[in-house]
């Protein structure tokens, strides 16, 4: 009786741990994204282009080419009005970060945000794409 009693009590802590950790990454995927839209209000294309993966990075090549795409693609991201962040969720073994945002020309979107963890803990953005957002406007 007293190993059933000890193991449902190593399990609850166990189960603890990972929600706090799921509490601990949630956390820290947002501050990730929110300092990328910060970093993109002050035009600091370095600072937005460092919060990408590495292999995101490669693809751009420099923070030149990344703030043009964001400019140009991105502007609900890039010039939000409105942020606030949904669901995180794991989809086909990835994390990703819903965030409804509001963009200058005032549609409602959802950017869908792919994280990844890095090899030293931290989260960085491996991609975005926006999508219309559910009954928007009904």
């Amino acid at each position: 009786m007293r190993r059933v009693a000890l193991a449902g009590l190593v399990l609850l802590c166990l189960a603890g741990a990972a929600r706090a950790q799921g509490v601990d990454d949630r956390a820290a995927i947002e501050a990730v994204i929110t300092e990328q839209m910060a970093a993109f209000g002050r035009d600091d294309g370095e600072a937005a282009f460092g919060f990408a993966t590495p292999e995101l990075r490669g693809m751009f090549g420099d923070a030149g080419r990344f703030m043009s795409m964001a400019r140009q693609g991105y502007q609900p991201v890039y010039r939000p009005r409105s942020v606030a962040f949904g669901e995180l969720t794991e989809q086909d073994g990835q994390t990703v970060q819903e965030v409804g945002v509001i963009g200058p020309d005032g549609v409602p979107r959802v950017a869908v945000y792919t994280m990844e963890r890095q090899a030293d803990g931290s989260w960085r953005i491996a991609g975005c794409r926006l999508v219309d957002r559910p009954n928007a406007g009904s």
